[in-house]
């Protein structure tokens, strides 16, 4: 998720860079731009507020000591005031804040700036090349033919799950899957790293930062 000093500093070029993968930023941006705006100006008014407070509360105190009740009771109504306009402020910079998530989280990582414009995998750029490319046999099948044709990979299946990039892995394909994931995860440990098993679920805390 965009940070929101990131949003800050560099609106424009947010826009232009999510853009180029074809997300219409500019509307959601100004939103966020414009409740940034309101959220700093009540911070400024309740800190202005909470500072008249306390000064308040120590000239009530001295002119009770100096014995003057009547002007002391007097400052105490501005103050019950002051609360007053303190917990309105409190509630709508809160309110504030949870309408600036709920604009962030609908808005896509920006691309880095060597990324092409495009709208497919078609207008991808080649950055390099490693190694030969094999020359195959004639009647050579691409590998999500070969899943389809042994039944080790459901596209279509995955696809209405979750979405592209997501396939259901089975029988063999499955266990081919879950044996790579331990050859993996013992080279990690040779290697020297911890493993750890996090739970599956976070709290909203832990997804919003």
């Amino acid at each position: 998720m965009l940070q929101l000093q990131t949003i800050r500093s560099n609106s424009e070029e947010i826009i232009r860079r999510l853009n180029k993968r074809n997300f219409p930023a500019q509307e959601k941006i100004e939103q966020i731009l414009i409740l940034d705006e309101e959220r700093r100006q009540k911070k400024t008014e309740l800190e202005n507020l909470l500072a008249e407070g306390n000064s308040l509360s120590k000239k009530i105190g001295e002119l009770f000591k100096s014995g003057n009740a009547a002007e002391a009771d007097n400052l105490k109504i501005r103050s019950t005031q002051i609360k007053e306009e303190s917990k309105k402020i409190e509630e709508r910079f809160n309110q504030i804040d949870e309408e600036v998530q709920s604009v962030l989280v609908t808005i896509p990582n920006a691309p880095h700036e060597s990324v092409p414009a495009g709208k497919s995998a078609e207008d991808n750029v080649t950055v390099f090349e490693e190694g030969e490319i094999p020359v195959l046999a004639e009647g050579a099948l691409p590998h999500w033919e070969l899943a389809s044709k042994y039944d080790l990979i459901d596209f279509e299946l995955g696809n209405k799950i979750t979405g592209a990039g997501f396939p259901v892995y089975k029988g063999k394909g499955a266990r081919l899957q879950r044996a790579l994931i331990n050859f993996f995860l013992d080279e990690a440990l040779k290697a020297g790293y911890h493993e750890i098993m996090p739970p599956l679920l976070i709290n909203a805390d832990s997804g919003f930062g």
